[in-house]
This record gives C-alpha cells, sequence and structure tokens, in this order.
C-alpha cells in the first residue's frame, strides 16, 4: 500500500490513448457514413458529458491531494477529537464471516491511533446463521459491539434489507444521544477494510471542518479499492479497475464540489452523526441503492456541504462472474428505480437518469456488437455523420482506456507487491470490450426487470475474504 504514498492520477495516459484514438478514426474514416453512420453518431457521442465530468474530477483529484500534501507537510499522526463510530451491516451468513473479521480487526488495528473516541457497531439481524461467531470476533476487542436487529422491527415506509439495519442503528444512534456535530459515522461493507492511510486522511479532514467551524463540510468519501490478494478471479478483480478510477474522476467532481448529484457508494461514507440523524435510511420497500438516495436527499438539504479526501478502503472483487452480474443488476434495478421516484426533485433525478441510459444502452456501444451488427447488415462502415464529431469520440473512448489503466495502477499499488504484473496493462485494456459487456448487460436486465416491476430483491453475493 506504500506504492500509492505519492500518487496523483496520471494525464498521460488519457493524452497518449486520445492522440492515437482520434488519429486511427481519422485515418479509417470513410467519406461518406453507412447505415450505421447517425446511430453511431448518438451512441458514441452520447456519454461526453460523464467524459467530461470524469477529466474535471481527475483535475480536482490532483488539486486536493496536492493541497492536502501542503497544508499537513510536517505534521505527522493526527488525533481527531470527534469519535468516530463504524457501522458495518452483514447478513450474517458462515460464507461471509471470513471477510467480515478481516474487515473488523482493520478497523481496531488501524482506526485507534487517530480516533481515541472509537467504536465499531456491527449491525445483523437477529438469528443470523453466524450470529455466535460475530458475538465472539466483538468479544475480541471492547470497542466492537454486535447490533442486533429485531426479527419484528418495522420502519414507518416499511423500508426493507440492508436500509432497514442502517436506519435501525441510525435509530440506536439518536436515542442513545450520539446525533451530535462531534460523533462521525462511517458507513463500510462487511468486505472492506481500512489502513493507516485511510485513518490519517480521515483524521486530517475531520480536523479541518472543526477548525472552520460552522462553515465545515458533513459528508465525505474516498477511493474504494481492491487489493489483488483479495479476489478470487483474475477477471472481475481487472474489471474492477474501473471503479477507483470512478472515484477519483466522476465522484471527485460531484462529491468533492459540494453536492452529491452522482450518488456515494456504501464503504468509507462519512457523515456526521447530526446530519445522517435529520436523513435517515427509511425510503421504503423499493429502496435498493440507499447509499444514492442518501445522496440525493443529502444534496438538496445540505448543497455544498459535501468533500471528497484522498484515504483509501480495501474491498473484494466479486468471487465469479455470476456474483459480478448480480451485482450490476441489483444496482442497474434500484438506480432505476430512483430515476423514476417522483418523490425526490426532478433535478435530482437528471444527472442520474443520463447516467442509467449511458448504462442501458452501452451494449449497444460496444465495438464488438457494432461489428456484429456490421456484418449482419453487410455494411462495416462505423463513419460518423461528420468528421467534428471524431475529437468527441476520441475523447470518450480515450477516458474509458484511461479508466481502466490508471485504476489497474491503484487496485495493483494497494496489493501485496505494489505492482502491476507485467501482463495487467495489455490484458486490461485489451479486454475492454468483454468488460463493457460485463458492465452494461447486467446493466440493461436490471433496468428491463424494473421496467416490468419484477420482485425486487437485495441480494448479497459471496464475500472473499
Amino acid at each position: 500500500m506504500g506504492a500509492l504514498q505519492h500518487w496523483r492520477p496520471a494525464y498521460l495516459p488519457l493524452i497518449l490513448a486520445y492522440l492515437i484514438i482520434v488519429v486511427s478514426e481519422t485515418w479509417l474514416t470513410q467519406p461518406r457514413p453507412g447505415l450505421l453512420g447517425w446511430p453511431l453518431t448518438i451512441l458514441w457521442t452520447w456519454p461526453i458529458f460523464t467524459t467530461l465530468t470524469g477529466i474535471f474530477g481527475v483535475s480536482r483529484t490532483r488539486k486536493r491531494l496536492r493541497e492536502a500534501a501542503r497544508r499537513w507537510d510536517g505534521h505527522g499522526a493526527t488525533r481527531a477529537d470527534a469519535q468516530l463510530i463504524v457501522t458495518v451491516p452483514t447478513v450474517g451468513r458462515e460464507d461471509t464471516h471470513p471477510a467480515l473479521e478481516r474487515s473488523v480487526r482493520s478497523y481496531t488495528s488501524w482506526l485507534p491511533p487517530c480516533f481515541p473516541r472509537l467504536r465499531v457497531d456491527i449491525v445483523v439481524d437477529a438469528g443470523c446463521a453466524a450470529e455466535h461467531r460475530i458475538k465472539e470476533l466483538a468479544a475480541e476487542d471492547t470497542r466492537v459491539r454486535v447490533v442486533a436487529v429485531p426479527a419484528d422491527y418495522r420502519t414507518p415506509n416499511g423500508t426493507r434489507f440492508k436500509a432497514r439495519a442502517a436506519h435501525y442503528a441510525h435509530e440506536l444512534r439518536i436515542h442513545e444521544g450520539e446525533a451530535r456535530d462531534d460523533v462521525w459515522v462511517l458507513h463500510m461493507d462487511d468486505d472492506t477494510g481500512v489502513g493507516a492511510d485511510t485513518a490519517l486522511a480521515m483524521a486530517r479532514f475531520i480536523e479541518e471542518q472543526r477548525a472552520v467551524g460552522s462553515a465545515g463540510k458533513h459528508l465525505a468519501q474516498g477511493i474504494l479499492t481492491y487489493p489483488r490478494e483479495y479476489a478470487l478471479n483474475r477477471l472481475t478483480w481487472l474489471a474492477d479497475s474501473a471503479r477507483p478510477a470512478e472515484d477519483v474522476g466522476r465522484f471527485s467532481a460531484w462529491t468533492g464540489s459540494g453536492t452529491p448529484r452522482a450518488g456515494v457508494h456504501g464503504e468509507l461514507l462519512l457523515v456526521r452523526a447530526s446530519i445522517e440523524a435529520g436523513i435517515g435510511w427509511d425510503f421504503g420497500p423499493r429502496s435498493l441503492v440507499e447509499d444514492a438516495q442518501f445522496a440525493l436527499v443529502f444534496s438538496e438539504r445540505h448543497p455544498g456541504r459535501s468533500a471528497w479526501f484522498g484515504g483509501r478502503c480495501y474491498g473484494a472483487s466479486p468471487a465469479g462472474l455470476r456474483d459480478f452480474f448480480r451485482q450490476r443488476e441489483r444496482w442497474s434495478w434500484g438506480l432505476a428505480a430512483l430515476v423514476f421516484n417522483r418523490s425526490l426533485p426532478l433535478r435530482s433525478r437528471l444527472l442520474l437518469g443520463y447516467s442509467v441510459l449511458s448504462w442501458v444502452i452501452g451494449p449497444l456501444q460496444n465495438v464488438a456488437v457494432v461489428l456484429l451488427v456490421g456484418a449482419l447488415i453487410a455494411d462495416p462502415n462505423t463513419s460518423p455523420t461528420t468528421v467534428l464529431i471524431i475529437p468527441l469520440w476520441a475523447v470518450n473512448m480515450a477516458y474509458v482506456v484511461w479508466m481502466y489503466w490508471e485504476g489497474l495502477r491503484v487496485n495493483a499499488g494497494v496489493s501485496g507487491d505494489g505492482r502491476r504484473r507485467w501482463w495487467e496493462p495489455v490484458a486490461v485494456v485489451a479486454l475492454i470490450p468483454v468488460f463493457g459487456l460485463m458492465e452494461g448487460l447486467p446493466g440493461l436486465r436490471g433496468f428491463l426487470r424494473f421496467a416490468r416491476r419484477e420482485e425486487n430483491r437485495f441480494t448479497v453475493i459471496a464475500k472473499p475474504s
């Protein structure tokens, strides 16, 4: 993990990919478009807003990391006066318990030096399969406790799944008098741990907010990474290279600019307890992506009060393709439900709708699918309606290449040896069309299942340890 001590997201892969693609596309473009000309002009230009937002986020991330390094130069360890409560909901199955053990022990190992007022709440359903083992884990450290959600507990809006557990823990904190400005809640998944860099970045962020008083931020998020040694499947690990790149790109642009309209993810989500107390997690029985809904509500109530910080958390990629598909399908299903949720303001749903549509049409944008369609209609000409579109196509494609290249660099950097294997950069770029289908097909399926009004399910995938 020390390999990324002085890391900054690099521009060079983006620039080189852009130059190669724009020259290649210009050379291959024919004087007149074929049957695919208009459809491709629209489909391959469509993601331009997301691309430009991501590039802005990269610039913002580099600036934020430079400022933090300059501000804290020579300070060494930082101790935060605020209380930190780590909330870890878990389904409590036997197969998820090894990952939970790894994660909880990382909290008790790395967080106390920066947070002397620390507590870890493991939130489970009472009577879950691994409840006895979870209680034994909690007994190892007095800072860890088990919060058992009673079987008969119901939220006012009938919320289910992970959000139900989060809301119960939220109500418990209010009852115990912890919904205060000087208490911060760190939301983590049961397979996601922390390191020394996580603790230090969070402590410095919280101390910065204490110093500015009422002008401080209320919510922040860092970077979700995937160490190689936590991966059981190398293909899904390479495919998840895009996720840390999203955090330093698109999510940094929105959350880091103060208003997380692009959503947040459920790991490494740091929220002031007093603010969370006013929002809660009771979003109703159809909620599958409670973290994204929380972000949209936060954006409306507290615009300009979110931030991005340079700490990382350490998770595990899905154990296999089946779990990878089930995870993405659930996300698509839940996000589509948010787009059509009229209880949320339209302006909060427009950006999300754009993103969901980009995801759903992903298979139609895939170069392998396009070439197959061209072969079937006996017209392989993929030229746009005007050559003026080529720079936009090139920047879209170059940004995708950058995401997988830079994301691999991050994930390899947090792995045991801290380096990319010689073949991994070649593989991660060559497999981009495959990754596109891996992301797009379950995204489309999730949307179609939502459109058919099928029963929504919160599928908990296997948790590699």
